[in-house]
């Protein structure tokens, strides 16, 4: 059971589904100090989940994330198929496609095994958790946990209530988020999306109107973002943005620019294409920009070194670093 003052060495976990986000979970997991069950739902998921999470542990020792061998770590693994493997997990993390047929079947498999005192939350994006805790047996122990790419790396999580949700078990998932090297939010009220997903779609529903009414290309947004947004973002939000950079200017903006925004709810025309041609991104060589497959295997190497270089970087600035600077300062004066 998971409490307030729990501790990752006491609490047994597990992962449900084990394509690239469930295994960079798996190894944030295994790096904090839990006993990890992974489960592999399809046969596939066997051949490469193994191999993930070792070159995952290995290139985080490597970059000083953890100080122990990958060995170490695996000695805390278990891959399996087997669902009865979850008897005595505390947390259960499901971690499959987005599909509630899909998901329900799951649920139901870890439901007939697990404790009525073991959490059970999904690593859904798109489906809101009070639909989703409507096909579990225990609603109230229900939870989402949106986790970011590489799992490992980010700071970022949200820990999301459904309608039905013991705030309270919330409350505790959230505290021990904390060991898991996460800045963690809390979303005590349930929404489409919760936050980041929320504010990041907005910005692509721009996006695509931009590109697609002929006002800039695809390189010149993705150019906007890297060298504006891209900059300040790692640091501060958009709130304390407007803080430092003078609110009355932002107000000033808004009266005029917000009625202009693209509020479209049907799917973009540039994205549809894509997807109804097969385009999956880099991982076939094929999405908005054209790849050829040496420059999408290089794509995807230099995002994973770009995610170590700037979790080096964010580290430095924690969300309560002014905090840290005054309470040194204090201690200076004091001394």
């Amino acid at each position: 059971m998971i409490t307030a003052d729990s501790k990752p060495g006491d609490i047994p976990v597990a992962v449900v589904g084990l394509g690239l986000m469930g295994c960079s979970i798996c190894t944030c997991l295994l790096m904090a100090g839990h006993k990890v069950i992974a489960v592999a739902p399809i046969p596939a998921d066997l051949d490469h989940a193994e191999k993930r999470i070792k070159e995952h542990l290995r290139r985080s020792k490597e970059e000083g994330l953890v100080t122990r061998e990958p060995t170490e770590f695996l000695k805390n693994l278990l891959i399996t198929e087997d669902y009865l493997q979850l008897k005595d997990t505390g947390l259960v993390i499901e971690c499959t496609i987005e599909n509630l047929d899909i998901k329900k079947t799951v649920y139901h498999k870890i439901e007939s095994v697990i404790s009525k005192e073991a959490l059970l939350v999904s690593n859904t994006s798109a489906i809101p958790i009070s639909i989703l805790q409507q096909q579990t047996k225990l609603p109230d122990r229900f939870f989402g946990l949106h986790w970011a790419e590489p799992s490992h790396t980010s700071r970022f999580l949200e820990v999301i209530c459904g309608e039905k949700s013991d705030v309270s078990k919330g409350e505790s998932l959230y505290n021990l988020s904390h060991f898991w090297g996460k800045e963690p939010t809390l979303v005590r009220k349930d929404i489409r999306g919760f936050i980041t997903n929320r504010l990041m779609y907005a910005l692509y529903r721009e996006a695509f109107f931009l590109v697609e009414n002929g006002y800039a290309t695809v390189e010149d947004v993705d150019r906007a973002c890297r060298n504006n947004a891209g900059y300040w973002m790692t640091l501060v939000g958009v709130f304390r943005w407007m803080d430092l950079t003078g609110v009355p200017a932002y107000h000033t903006v808004m009266k005029d620019l917000f009625p202009t925004l693209n509020n479209q709810t049907d799917m973009p025309k540039l994205i549809d294409d894509i997807v109804k041609d097969g385009g999956k991104g880099v991982s076939n060589a094929k999405g908005f920009y054209t790849y050829t497959e040496e420059e999408a295997r290089l794509w995807e190497e230099t995002f994973m070194e770009f995610s170590y270089e700037i979790r080096r970087l964010a580290l430095k600035y924690p969300a309560d670093v002014v905090k840290k600077k005054l309470k040194a300062k204090a201690e200076k004066i004091k001394d």
